[in-house]
């Protein structure tokens, strides 16, 4: 019996699951898939498991005749950071000309930090399939900030095994809007383009108080190769959005519209206008956007809610209520955030006194407590190009911290929302401007879950234009803080997941994928937690010191099942190939 080796590669690694539906098929008795089931593994303990990106976790397959059969699974590495490939490095960064950028020695700069992979097939589900990576951090040089990247992948499968090779990798061009800021997380969108994400926004303000030596300014002039560039930092902490052709083109935007702030990622709901956002950071804030065509997220009304905490147990729990903070286009707002800077937007003061006499909103967000108000007419540019800052000043709640991925379950019309970790803003705190969330802290994070419904109204009683509104949020799953490091030196219990990062669900499998970047474990780990059966599962390890990231579910990829896994410092990108409910046997397939 041949069982298919589940692959996972190093920069874009993927666990690579066998249709177990052929491997274990009877040749003249086509079986079904009824269901799969993860059996976890320890959490390493050689030094060489360690110091490894691996899995020892297996499959527990159920077939339609009631045999149950176990599949290890198998991590692929696809690619590692600094090797190359067609000659191109793999996470180099690049100059607005494409041009690598180096240090003053020539030594090129390359990130060790991947993060999202984006597997897609274009022109059906028998097409070509490309690969989106993000490099979210780079080394500095002489000059300072060096521009992150983006890359897109030319990828063939092995129709017989489903493995997976890269052979070419292009950067993607991001230079009609100024490269790319901190790509983060991500998704593939219902309409099959890449939606990314561009992290911790480069405050405006402080920009403006001290361009000379600003990290937009130093990101500049790498990036252009110009030592008198400025840099805009308006021009960054968008959704970014990446169209792939058949030959392999790859056309990149960033929206406007949706906002601006420290994109984790986003998620769409089933009617492919709803959006919703993870910002990341400390006294961050959850936003919806409400697209005005379904599968275009160039124009559109953006929203920030309001917190109102029903419960501290478990967890936590609370009702949301959106403000509409205003609707734009991406065009428009393209143009004010090429010609404004935030004294333009904003009057600000650091005098308490004269700012309660004067009209001035308190707020406390990611850059801290401020004074501000917001100058005639810029109202729309305040929503959209600082959102965050605005929406506190409107009522919304400000108070989150490190909100990181978000994943729909379509089936339950539910958002899963990784909170990494549960302090800061979240604790009770009388002396911050406002205190919305009161809970306990957990430092090793939660996933919450998120609830809708249609025929909601905003904040000030208007209908809002959607079926997928979020009406509330309680804790789904939690970690554990211990008390003292154990014998391997976790401070959270090494069973249990610690602060979740990247999230993904799979509809089929109805299971949550949780990845960890977390001080908390030695080693970071992938688990896969199970919606129904409520099991948590450990599937792969990363090295210690490394970060899991880049967690995509791919099914029927040309028939095959992928979920893809990196990992960053050290870098990996692979995949796990992953069987599903409702696979067939093939029986001349059998292997």
């Amino acid at each position: 019996m041949d069982k298919k080796k589940l692959v996972v590669p190093v920069l874009s690694a993927a666990l690579l699951i066998p249709t177990a539906v052929n491997v274990f098929a009877q040749p003249n008795k086509p079986l079904e898939i009824m269901d799969v089931a993860f059996v976890g593994m320890d959490a390493p303990k050689t030094p060489e498991e360690k110091s490894s990106m691996y899995t020892h976790a297996k499959a527990l397959v159920t077939l339609s005749d009631g045999s149950k059969n176990e599949i290890a699974l198998d991590y692929h590495t696809l690619a590692k950071p600094g090797e190359v490939i067609n000659g191109k490095i793999v996470g180099g960064s690049v100059d607005v000309h494409g041009n690598p950028i180096t240090h003053a020695d020539g030594r090129p700069i390359f990130s060790t930090a991947p993060d999202m992979n984006s597997l897609l097939s274009v022109n059906g589900k028998s097409g070509k399939l490309f690969l989106i990576n993000h490099f979210e951090s780079m080394p500095k040089n002489e000059i300072g900030e060096v521009p992150k990247s983006v890359y897109l992948n030319t990828v063939v499968q092995n129709k017989k095994t489903g493995e997976l090779k890269i052979t070419d990798i292009e950067p993607v061009d991001f230079s009609a809007d100024g490269g790319v800021w901190t790509p983060c997380a991500g998704i593939l969108s219902p309409w099959n383009t890449h939606l990314g994400s561009e992290e911790y926004e480069p405050d405006a303000r402080a920009h403006e108080a001290n361009p000379e030596n600003s990290r937009v300014t130093q990101f500049a002039r790498n990036y252009y190769q110009d030592a008198n560039a400025v840099g805009n930092p308006y021009l960054y902490g968008h959704t970014t959005e990446i169209t792939v052709s058949p030959n392999g083109e790859a056309e990149a935007v960033k929206h406007y519209s949706m906002g601006r702030l420290s994109f984790e990622n986003v998620v769409v709901a089933p009617d492919n206008r709803t959006v919703y956002y993870g910002d990341d950071g400390s006294y961050v804030m959850p936003f919806m956007y409400i697209a005005d065509k379904a599968g275009d997220l160039s124009a559109g009304t953006l929203y920030a809610a309001k917190f109102n905490q029903t419960s501290g147990e478990n967890g936590g729990a609370g009702d949301l209520e959106w403000i509409e903070l205003g609707h734009a286009t991406d065009k428009e707002m393209k143009e004010l955030a090429e010609s404004l800077t935030f004294s333009d937007i904003f009057e600000a003061t650091d005098d308490p006194a004269y700012a309660k006499a004067n009209g001035f909103t308190h707020i406390k967000t990611t850059v801290g407590e401020e004074y501000l108000k917001v100058k005639p007419g810029m109202e729309k540019a305040a929503a959209f190009l600082e959102s965050r800052r605005y929406g506190a000043m409107l009522g919304a709640t400000s108070e989150f911290n490190k909100m990181e991925t978000l994943t729909f379950n379509k089936a339950e019309n539910k958002i899963y929302m990784a909170m990494s970790y549960v302090k800061g803003g979240m604790l009770a705190n009388p002396n911050d401007p406002v205190d919305d969330i009161r809970l306990p802290k957990l430092g090793a994070g939660t996933i919450f879950q998120l609830n809708m419904a249609a025929n909601e109204k905003d904040q000030d009683g208007n209908p809002i234009q959607s079926n997928y509104v979020v009406t509330d949020m309680e804790a789904l799953l939690n970690g554990e803080d211990l008390t003292a490091p154990d014998a391997d030196g976790n401070t959270a219990h090494p069973d249990k997941m610690a602060n979740p990062d990247n999230i993904t669900y799979d509809e089929n499998l109805r299971t949550l994928f949780i990845a960890e970047d977390s001080s908390m474990h030695t080693n970071n780990f992938g688990w896969a937690y199970n919606i129904d059966t409520k099991e948590l599962e450990r599937i792969i390890s990363a090295p210690d010191g490394g970060e899991v990231t880049g967690l995509q579910a791919s099914n029927d990829i040309n028939g095959e099942n992928y979920l893809m896994i990196s990992s960053q410092n050290p870098g990996n990108i692979g995949y796990i190939e992953l069987p599903n409910i409702g696979d067939k046997i093939r029986p001349e397939k059998n292997r």
